[in-house]
């Protein structure tokens, strides 16, 4: 049982792909786009299941060749990571505007192509 599944007070779109997911993360990666994006980002607020702040938190978007994605919104910017095939959780992109946003995931080829150069 993860943390989330221990809570009371679950996380706002929580959902059975991060939860079934999140017990075999082997490791954490914050991308060079990612840190240039959200400089003063606290990951660990995603990666504790930390809702207090967020409007939504682990909201699946879809997969892209086995590749789960998901996104938080936290004071109108929408954080994008990826629980990849090889079990890393890759934050990739954050974005303060949602048409940006929206077209980054259009974009399968550019996020595939992000994730393997982590």
């Amino acid at each position: 049982m993860n943390e989330c599944q221990k809570k009371t007070i679950k996380c706002i779109n929580c959902n059975d792909h991060f939860e079934h997911l999140r017990p075999l993360v082997k490791e954490i990666i914050v991308s060079k786009s990612f840190l240039k994006d959200a400089p003063d980002f606290d990951v660990n607020s995603i990666i504790e299941c930390e809702h207090a702040y967020f409007k939504e938190l682990h909201k699946f978007e879809e997969i892209i060749d086995d590749n789960y994605i998901f996104r938080a919104l936290k004071d109108k910017t929408h954080i994008v990571y990826v629980i990849d095939k090889n079990h890393r959780l890759i934050f990739l992109r954050a974005f303060r505007n949602f048409k940006i946003y929206r077209r980054f995931l259009e974009d399968k080829k550019g996020i595939l192509n992000l994730i393997e150069k982590e």
